[in-house]
């Protein structure tokens, strides 16, 4: 039935973007500077998980490389890559000026010299889940530096700007922004068909069954093509030639699961701790998981920052809360 896995990836970057010519074009006029070997504009696209913001800041720099031949580009997941030091390391790898680096004894300031010393070639920076960086100060730095240019992807504007100091927003505030907002079922379904056409045999799905995947994942393409995925590999091992129904229902709660699973892998250190406590008690009071976080990390981060990583937990659907205020409870995902 699979006749190309790769495609049903969630890595997978397509040939062509549907449903989203807005976005595609506003960025791409940000990035058309570096084709003539200028600095980009900043951008910053925002917008809920699985709405196809990494998918397109990886597809046009791609493109980018197909026009220009002195080109450098990198990915950086700063929910990974949190700390000043490896989101600069990993930038720096990127260009091949990491020799010598040691993480306990290079002082930060002689990455930044490293980064701004760099003139070879224009330079395209996609900094992912940029709001998880723990000193953000940093994006100053960067998006004062020559011949660098940074595609910054978060969930929410707001939790992005809030903690900054007005020096940095203010820089930050100019930078062209980019809104996604979640798809429609249809939109869905026209994302669905070409990973189909290109990696399942023909007639394994039907447009229907399409619709139900996309019903299922209320907008948001990572799940749409998460249960595609499971689906086609379940019905693949039950030796089936098309994709029943059943299958397809078996697959979302699967799916659902497989996702969490890679969120809860690149958690740093201290969201790790306050998963762990929520997974423990079931249900919990804010004050309580504090207070109960405090006792389990050395050096417990402030109670903003715990409510930041919270609200970012929450959206990827990690714990859930309910109630406000002091009625508030959060309670794990099963």
């Amino acid at each position: 039935m699979i006749q190309d896995a790769r495609v049903l990836q969630p890595e997978f970057v397509p040939k062509d973007i549907v449903h989203r010519t807005h976005q595609v074009n506003t960025l791409s006029a940000a990035l058309d500077p570096v084709t003539d070997g200028e600095q980009g504009e900043t951008s910053l696209l925002y917008g809920p998980s699985g709405t196809g913001k990494t998918c397109i800041a990886r597809y046009l720099t791609e493109k980018l490389h197909e026009s220009v031949i002195d080109l450098t580009t990198q990915y950086v997941n700063c929910w990974e890559d949190y700390s000043r030091f490896k989101t600069l390391y990993r930038i720096l790898d990127g260009i091949g000026r990491t020799m010598n680096v040691h993480r306990q004894s290079t002082p930060k300031d002689e990455l930044l010299e490293r980064l701004r010393e760099y003139n070879d070639a224009p330079y395209v920076v996609i900094l992912d889940e940029v709001d998880q960086l723990e000193d953000k100060s940093v994006l100053y730095e960067l998006n004062r530096t020559p011949n660098l240019t940074l595609i910054l992807i978060a969930n929410q504007e707001q939790e992005l700007f809030e903690p900054l100091s007005p020096r940095v927003s203010s820089r930050l505030r100019a930078a062209s922004r980019i809104e996604f907002a979640r798809y429609g079922t249809d939109e869905l379904i026209g994302i669905l068909e070409p990973r189909v056409r290109w990696g399942l045999h023909e007639d394994a799905i039907t447009h229907a069954q399409l619709k139900l995947i996309a019903e299922t994942a209320a907008g948001d393409a990572r799940v749409g093509l998460e249960v595609l995925r499971v689906a086609a590999r379940q019905a693949e091992h039950q030796g089936l030639d098309t994709i029943p129904d059943e299958v397809i229902r078996e697959a979302v709660p699967e799916a659902e699961s497989e996702i969490r699973k890679r969120n809860v892998d690149v958690l740093t250190e201290h969201q790790r701790v306050l998963y762990e406590i929520i997974t423990d008690y079931g249900e919990i009071q804010p004050s309580d998981l504090y207070a109960e976080y405090r006792n389990r990390v050395d050096d417990p981060k402030s109670d903003r920052m715990v409510r930041n990583y919270l609200r970012k937990m929450e959206r990827y659907n990690l714990v859930r809360a309910e109630g406000q205020n002091r009625g508030r409870t959060y309670h794990s995902v099963a």
